[in-house]
């Protein structure tokens, strides 16, 4: 019995990431397709419209902005958004929340504070992996950090969440990991493998 069990458990946990992946891909096309497919079918009519063309809308849509990002003027436009966004009480939150975290996980991004470290607990046998978020206070009130501190953020394990601590430099050392990388290791408790040394 004890074998059958460990059995369907290595059975899980192959077929579950593999099953989560293919949930939310069908998610977001059935979303799309339920969205921009009315939106299409009341353009171009029920006897033009073809099945699927709200997720074919949906990415070439979302390609779109990627490109028009690239212009200056479009940026400046996307970015005054942003900001009249921002003013509204309880979106400004939760909007800052989620794009900082979705721009964790974007590599393009290098920005000078985008480093992976390991901080060093009172007890030297125990570090966290942490990411580098601020070097600089001084355009912040004093007593929250100086030449020597750093901000980390501390991301907790299966879940979108974790601390920002303000430790001294020599608290921390740094890892050979992209952002990504990083997030991915923490966020699978060190299960994933992509943990290899940027080359």
């Amino acid at each position: 019995m004890k074998k059958l069990g460990r059995l369907f458990l290595q059975g899980l946990i192959a077929i579950l990431p593999i099953a989560l992946t293919v949930y939310l891909v069908y998610w977001l096309a059935a979303f799309a397709e339920s969205v921009l497919g009315k939106a299409m079918r009341f353009v171009i009519g029920d006897d033009f419209y073809v099945p699927g063309s709200g997720v074919l809308a949906g990415f070439l849509i979302t390609l779109g902005i990627g490109v028009l990002l690239r212009i200056w003027l479009f940026r400046k436009v996307f970015s005054l958004g942003e900001t009249l966004l921002q003013r509204i009480p309880g979106i400004k939150s939760l909007y800052g929340s989620i794009r900082d975290m979705v721009g964790l996980f974007d590599a393009s991004k290098q920005r000078e504070f985008d480093k992976t470290v390991m901080v060093t607990l009172a007890d030297e046998n125990i570090r966290l992996m942490g990411l580098v978020t601020r070097e600089s206070f001084g355009d912040l009130p004093e007593g929250i950090g100086d030449e020597q501190t750093v901000a980390v953020y501390l991301p907790m394990s299966y879940q979108m969440g974790g601390f920002t601590v303000m430790v001294p430099k020599a608290k921390i050392t740094p890892v050979n990991m992209r952002i990504d990388q990083a997030m991915q290791f923490v966020l699978t408790a060190g299960v994933s493998a992509e943990n290899k040394k940027e080359k």
